[in-house]
């Protein structure tokens, strides 16, 4: 968490150089703001935006050893503003990879199940490069050279066939079945598989990956079921940090909480990764020493609404492990 001062501001305490950026703005509305070292500093691109990659002189000037460096940007560092930043670290400068049928550029971490792939579409199906030694669970593809939604993979959007679905993380829309997203085709260990729809592979466009999976002890890709008015504990194995969750079955929001903003344990507060929405009153998610608790008795309409189907990212706190027990 951070206050901004209106002018150049070096963000401390991370205690790594992080590969990914992604800020919010808490006290006004503000679209996010997401920065990583693949496409470099100043290029932006917004969650709750079909935009193109866009420069902003004045946004983020450097990634740090400790941190990052801000500029005078309302998404950034406004003088008035309140802000939050969520932070990942993949390989640092990305190197070339030709497992796919298409080339790709990649900054992997295989020891936090994370990398960032960018690759040129070809207007077709074809495969990309990845980098991480298991297939992941979760990625994000987004378009950096024209207007397009971002187009998101997770293992839990069907019990049997995930590769047939995507949501987009800029948008409430329930699952979306089309073999144009994925070419209704698994992630292997060393590739994901792209369709033809130009969200995914128009020619000669740029796109960038974010890819997640599940790491022991720091990161769990899932899913559960709803069941409102009754709770619902999720087993991640750790304590988690940071969790965004999104019915995939369901028209909703991408709600995120975490450990850093108010209530440690029970977060009180949400943003959403779809919206510039200030930060908004939240109930209904506990963290607990191995997992999250949905809490049936809260307003949590857009977390455990009974019979749905959600998704979720969760990353733990200080890479702490627990034993896999919700007792509490």
């Amino acid at each position: 968490l951070y206050s901004g001062n209106g002018g150049t501001q070096s963000i401390t305490g991370l205690n790594f150089s992080p590969d990914l950026v992604w800020i919010k703005k808490r006290n006004t509305t503000e679209d996010h703001a997401w920065f990583d070292t693949v496409r470099g500093t100043q290029q932006q691109l917004s969650s709750n935006l079909t935009s193109a990659d866009y420069t902003t002189s004045n946004a983020l000037s450097s990634f740090n050893s400790d941190g990052f460096t801000t500029g005078n940007n309302g998404a950034t560092n406004n003088s008035s503003g309140t802000y939050v930043s969520w932070n990942f670290k993949a390989g640092g400068a990305a190197v070339a990879n030709t497992d796919g049928s298409i080339n790709s550029q990649v900054s992997v971490n295989n020891t936090l199940g994370f990398s960032i792939v960018k690759y040129t579409g070809g207007g077709g199906a074809a495969t990309v490069g990845h980098g991480l030694n298991s297939a992941p669970e979760m990625y994000i593809v987004k378009s950096m050279g024209h207007s397009a939604g971002w187009y998101t993979y997770h293992i839990g959007l069907d019990a049997s066939s995930p590769e047939d679905y995507n949501v987009r993380l800029n948008e409430t829309s329930s699952r979306q079945d089309s073999a144009s997203y994925w070419n209704d085709t698994a992630p292997t260990s060393s590739v994901f598989s792209i369709g033809t729809t130009t969200g995914v592979s128009q020619s000669s466009t740029d796109f960038i990956t974010y890819c997640f999976t599940s790491k022991p002890g720091f990161s769990k890709v899932g899913s559960y079921t709803g069941a409102r008015p009754n709770d619902v504990l999720v087993q991640t194995g750790f304590q988690p940090a940071f969790v965004m969750i999104k019915a995939s079955n369901a028209t909703d929001d991408w709600f995120i909480v975490d450990d850093k903003r108010e209530g440690t344990s029970a977060p009180t507060k949400s943003l959403l990764a779809n919206s510039l929405a200030i930060e908004s009153s939240f109930t209904g998610v506990e963290f607990l020493t191995n997992g999250f608790r949905l809490v049936g008795s809260a307003n949590s309409g857009g977390t455990n609404n009974s019979g749905t189907t959600f998704i979720y990212l969760a990353f733990a706190a200080d890479g702490s492990t627990a034993t896999p027990s919700l007792a509490n």
